[in-house]
């Protein structure tokens, strides 16, 4: 008698926090997709949920031979509930992974895991696949020859190293997986995000000390040096802005082909999909690394973008039936400003036009940014908002406050520097409040206090405010297209197709999740949404 396919599910709790999301919930990430690719293509019988559904007993977790949950260090509480609810049903292994799992050790206290993915996961669930960890066989050896995991089984705890980065030719063997995007409920309103480019290109370092002593020593490797010098820090500085541990988990950029992200974009718009987006720490990186190969990409401002790489990216995505036809749309997110030129804004307008770019700024302080490991100015993304305005896009910036080396006077200035922007064509602004992350420069930094609590903190998130009611009351009697999500009390929570505030549709029947209309704005509901009346179905 033939063996039973091994069944896995995979829970996504990427923003769960402790079981639901609060902010982003029309957001779909690429992670569990990429899982869910590779496991497929070793004959593993996948499905998926959210950690919501699986908390709220909607998905029933009985069933499957092993569980894998991926969140960030914010989602530890839903992990650690849904490895609960597993530990009652199940023996099978509970793998973790995404960000959370580089801070292994903590999660252990929590989260009764067998193995943890630190870093690219790929290369790794292939040997977890043959090493027979998924039907419950692997040992405590198997494991230890396994690069990029911790592991707790047999009653040994290890971690086995980072694996080294993928090459790029190993990178672009791996697919996403289309077919399971249609799991997540309201998939047809969510953006869907699609990786175009890992990594990122910038290897510069803080010059704040950090906690353990660790400081610059001023030998310029990662601002002169060869790209391969750069790599390497001699005061065993981790790479990057200091608040982020992209650098260190996955390596410099690497840019998937133009024909993979074609193949990845048409499949989840066959599935009904209908709001994409190419995610990428920098979009600009796109195709720099082929630029400078076979060394890795370093420098995160020479050379320029790769805008022959970019349009064909672009025109390849624009030729998809639905998206040439309106039925679905694409989008990108994050720009570094340094980057971004005329020539830039004129090819990202020709294809991307009405749709929003976010752009990292952090702080006002041009010293700070300097001292933090930044590679643009603040001067820089006030340059990028004009010209990406102007050739129409809608730019949206991002702020940090909490930083390690802030001042209050910094916080003042940047409260004031956002209140500018509004005149050079900012649409949203958004004040995220510092949160260490393991295997980032600063992860050994205290998390800062909420912005309530410190002056200079709480102007800056009024600020922001401000800038953003601003823009919602420039939407007051104007039409827009957006997708209906889900009805509750009385009104449709709807999106913009081409993204924007949450929009709460009155006067709509007989509508189902995933259907488009044409609405009027009314009126202000927040700094984030928006009232309208329906003016008709799309």
């Amino acid at each position: 008698m033939p063996r039973q396919k091994m069944r896995v599910l995979i829970v996504d709790a990427l923003g769960a926090g402790r079981g639901e999301r609060k902010a982003t919930v029309d957001v779909i990430g690429a992670g569990p997709r990429a899982v869910a690719g590779v496991l497929e293509s070793r004959g593993v019988s996948v499905d998926l949920a959210t950690a919501k559904q699986v908390l709220s007993l909607d998905k029933p977790l009985s069933g499957y031979d092993a569980l894998l949950v991926s969140g960030m260090v914010s989602d530890v509480p839903a992990v650690s509930s849904v490895s609960k609810l597993w530990r009652k049903v199940s023996d099978g292994p509970l793998i973790v992974g995404g960000p959370l799992a580089a801070d292994f050790h903590q999660l252990r206290r929590r989260v009764s895991y067998e193995v943890a993915v630190v870093g690219e996961g790929e290369q790794t669930l292939e040997e977890l696949v043959s090493s027979g960890l998924f039907g419950g066989e692997a040992e405590a050896e198997e494991l230890s020859k396994i690069r990029g995991i911790a592991y707790s089984i047999e009653g040994k705890h290890a971690f086995t190293g980072l694996r080294p980065v993928m090459p790029p030719e190993m990178f672009r063997r791996y697919k996403p997986s289309p077919r399971v995007v249609s799991k997540y409920p309201l998939y047809r309103a969510c953006r869907v995000y699609v990786e175009v480019v890992r990594g990122c290109s910038n290897y510069l370092r803080t010059k704040i000390e950090l906690p353990d002593g660790r400081k610059c020593i001023d030998c310029l490797r990662c601002i002169e040096g060869d790209l391969e010098e750069r790599y390497y820090c001699p005061a065993g500085i981790p790479p990057g802005c200091g608040y982020c541990s992209v650098p260190s988990l996955f390596g410099p950029s690497r840019s998937k082909p133009t024909d993979l992200v074609v193949e990845e974009v048409e499949g989840l718009v066959e599935e009904g999909v209908c709001r994409v987006v190419l995610s990428a720490s920098d979009f600009l990186d796109y195709g720099r690394d082929w630029l400078v190969a076979p060394k890795p990409l370093t420098n995160p401002r020479e050379p320029p973008a790769n805008l022959e790489a970019i349009e064909d990216l672009l025109s390849s995505l624009a030729g998809i039936n639905r998206v040439s036809s309106g039925r679905a749309v694409v989008m990108v997110e994050n720009l570094k400003p340094g980057l971004v030129t005329e020539e830039v804004a004129r090819v990202l307008g020709k294809y991307l036009r009405n749709t929003p770019v976010h752009i990292g700024c952090e702080t006002a302080s041009r010293e700070l940014c300097e001292a933090i490991g930044r590679p643009s100015t603040p001067e820089e993304a006030v340059r990028a908002v004009k010209l990406l305005r102007k050739h129409g896009l809608r730019p949206y910036l991002y702020f940090i406050h909490g930083l390690p080396g802030e001042t209050v006077e910094n916080l003042v200035e940047t409260a004031r520097f956002v209140r500018s922007l509004a005149a050079a064509g900012v649409e949203k602004v958004t004040v995220y409040r510092f949160t260490p992350l393991p295997m980032s420069a600063f992860g050994d930094f205290p998390k800062a206090p909420p912005a309530h609590q410190r002056a200079g903190a709480r102007e800056l998130v009024e600020a922001a405010k401000e800038v953003n009611k601003l823009s919602k009351k420039e939407l007051l009697g104007r039409e827009i297209e957006v997708v209906l999500a889900k009805e509750k009390r009385g009104f449709w929570i709807a999106y913009p197709l081409r993204h924007g505030p949450v929009v709460y549709v009155k006067e709509v029947s007989q509508a189902s999740s995933g259907d488009r209309a044409l609405v009027r704005v009314t009126r202000v509901v927040s700094d984030r949404a928006v009232e309208a009346k329906l003016a008709h179905k799309v």
